[in-house]
C-alpha cells in the first residue's frame, strides 16, 4: 500500500521518482499525524484546506481537536523551516526521520481547467482544480488526491485525475483475516502432534505439551477445538517455537457449570464464557452479529464474578451513543437516566437473568432485581478521560463505533483487579469515516491477540430466535 509507514528511507529521491499527494481537509481531520506517513513522498495541501480546518477548529468534538492539531503541526513545520514556503518545507524537521519528504503550500491563485458545469465555488472542486494544476505543471510526476471522501474521489476519477482512499489508519485490508481467536484443528493433529507428548491435572484440568509443524502457528488464549465422537475443546495455555501447552476447558453447556443460570448453546459461547470467567485473562473482545449472546454471556459472567465471587466490586456499562435514525434531541436527568435509553439491552438482558432463579419467587427475584441493580452504573463516554477504575468489571457495547484512540482512553482506564470486556459488530459500524478495518474494536483485536492476558472469540451462531436468525442471513 502506497502511503503507509515503514522502514525509513534516509537519501532523498529524485522528484521523478517520489509521488506527490494532494491531501483533502477529511483525511488531516481524520488523522491529523498522515503528514508524516508518506515516506519519501511530497504533500501538497491547497489554501482551501487551511480555509476548512478554520471553519472546522472550534468545538470539542473529536474532529474540532484534530482540525487544531492538524493546525500545530503545520505551524511547528513552517516556524522550523528556513527557506521560502514555496520551495517546500522538510517533513523531517518534525522530528519524524521516517518522513523525508517534503510539504508544500498553496502560495499563488491556481484555476485549473474543469468543466463549466462543476461550481467554481465550492470547496471539492477548488482542490480538483488544485490536482489538475499540478498534473499539468508537473508531466513527469504521479499527481495523487488523497480523500476519505468517496464521491470526492469518483469525481476525480471521472475528471481523469488519480485519487485513492487514506490506508493508514486500516488495520486491515480484508476483515476476513481479522484473528477470530478460535481455530479448528486437523483431523490428524494427535497424529503429528502426539508424540512424545506430555500430559497432567492440575486445579481439576487437564494439560497436554505437544510438539509440531502448527504449534508455531498457535497464540497464546486461542481456542483450539477438534470435533468428533468425543469433541476436543482447548485453550493455548503457552506458544514457543515447536512447543505448545493445551489446556481443556471448562464445558459451560452442562447445567452444573452455570453461569448465573446460563448454560452455553454452541461451541463459541463455551469459549467465550472460558475467557469471560477467567481471572488471569483482564482484556476480552466477543465479536459477532446481533443474536448471538455477546451481552447475555458478558452481564451472566460479570454478576456471577461480583456478586457470587466478589472478585469485582462492581459492574459498569458504557457505549457509544450513536443513534441508529434521527437524534431525539436532549435528554433529562442525571448521566446514569441520560444514559437509560441506550441501555435497552441492558434491560432486556437483566430480564432474562432475573428469570433464571426459578425457586426465588416473585418477591425474590424483585429484591434480586433491586440488588443487581445497585451492582450495575452506567456511564458516558463522555466523562471517562482522567478516571481510574479499580476492581471493576467494565463493559464497553458496540465498541465498532470507537476510533483506535477513543478505545485506547477506555481501556487505559483500568486499574489494579479491572476486567475490560469489548463487545461489537463490525457489520454495523454508524461512525462517519470509521470503516470495518479502521474500526477501535478490529485495531484491539489486531493488537491485543497473543498477549498473555487477553481473549478473543467471534460468535458464529446466532441463538437469538429463529426469526432474528433467519432475518440475519435473508436480509
Amino acid at each position: 500500500m502506497i502511503h503507509r509507514k515503514t522502514s525509513a528511507v534516509i537519501s532523498r529521491l529524485p522528484s521523478s521518482a517520489t509521488r506527490l499527494f494532494v491531501l483533502d481537509t477529511n483525511v488531516l481531520m481524520h488523522d491529523p499525524t498522515c503528514l508524516f506517513h508518506f515516506e519519501e513522498h511530497d504533500l501538497y495541501i491547497p489554501m482551501a484546506i487551511l480555509e476548512e480546518l478554520d471553519n472546522n477548529k472550534k468545538g470539542m468534538s473529536e474532529v474540532s481537536r484534530n482540525a487544531r492539531q492538524a493546525s500545530r503541526f503545520l505551524d511547528e513545520l513552517i516556524n522550523h523551516s528556513e527557506g521560502k514556503i514555496a520551495d517546500g518545507i522538510a517533513l523531517a524537521l518534525h522530528g519524524d526521520k521516517t518522513a523525508t519528504g517534503r510539504v508544500f503550500l498553496q502560495t499563488e491563485a491556481i484555476t485549473g481547467e474543469l468543466p463549466a458545469r462543476l461550481a467554481s465555488g465550492k470547496v471539492d472542486n477548488q482542490i480538483l482544480s488544485v490536482v489538475r494544476h499540478l498534473q499539468d505543471t508537473h508531466p513527469g510526476r504521479e499527481v495523487i488526491l488523497v480523500s476519505k471522501d468517496i464521491n470526492m474521489r469518483i469525481k476525480a476519477h471521472a475528471l481523469g485525475l488519480s485519487a485513492e482512499d487514506y490506508f493508514n489508519d486500516k488495520v486491515l485490508e480484508d476483515t476476513d483475516l481479522l484473528y477470530s481467536g478460535t481455530r479448528e484443528l486437523p483431523t490428524d493433529f494427535w497424529d503429528q502432534h502426539g508424540r512424545d507428548m506430555e500430559s497432567w491435572q492440575q486445579a481439576g484440568q487437564t494439560f497436554y505439551r505437544v510438539q509440531g509443524p502448527l504449534c508455531s502457528k498457535l497464540l497464546v488464549n486461542e481456542f483450539v477445538y477438534l470435533e468428533g465422537d468425543r469433541p476436543f475443546y482447548a485453550q493455548v495455555k503457552e506458544a514457543n517455537g515447536k512447543t505448545a501447552v493445551l489446556q481443556t476447558l471448562r464445558d459451560y453447556a452442562q447445567q452444573r457449570h452455570n453461569v448465573w443460570g446460563i448454560i452455553a448453546r454452541n461451541r463459541e459461547q463455551i469459549f467465550a464464557l472460558n475467557a469471560l470467567m477467567n481471572p488471569q485473562i483482564d482484556f476480552v473482545t466477543l465479536l459477532g452479529q446481533a443474536g448471538t449472546g455477546k451481552t447475555l454471556l458478558t452481564l451472566a459472567a460479570g454478576l456471577m464474578q461480583t456478586l457470587e465471587h466478589k472478585v469485582y466490586t462492581e459492574i459498569i456499562m458504557t457505549r457509544v451513543t450513536v443513534p441508529v435514525g434521527e437524534d431525539i434531541g436532549f435528554l433529562p436527568g442525571t448521566e446514569e437516566e441520560k444514559m437509560n435509553p441506550w441501555m435497552g439491552a441492558l434491560e432486556d438482558n437483566l430480564d432474562v437473568l432475573n428469570k433464571t432463579d426459578d425457586e426465588a419467587g416473585e418477591w425474590g427475584r424483585a429484591a434480586t432485581r433491586d440488588l443487581i441493580r445497585s451492582r450495575i452504573k452506567v456511564k458516558s463516554l463522555n466523562f471517562m478521560r482522567g478516571r481510574t477504575f479499580i476492581h471493576k468489571y467494565l463493559i464497553i457495547d458496540e465498541a465498532q463505533n470507537l476510533t483506535p484512540k477513543q478505545m485506547k482512553t477506555l481501556i487505559t482506564r483500568a486499574g489494579p483487579g479491572t476486567k475490560v470486556v469489548c463487545l461489537g459488530n463490525i457489520a454495523q459500524i454508524d461512525t462517519p469515516y470509521l470503516t470495518e478495518g479502521s474500526s477501535g474494536l478490529t485495531y484491539v483485536v489486531d493488537r491485543m491477540k497473543g498477549w498473555a492476558h487477553s481473549g478473543h472469540v467471534t460468535l458464529m451462531r446466532g441463538e437469538r430466535s429463529r426469526l432474528a436468525d433467519h432475518a440475519a442471513e435473508a436480509l
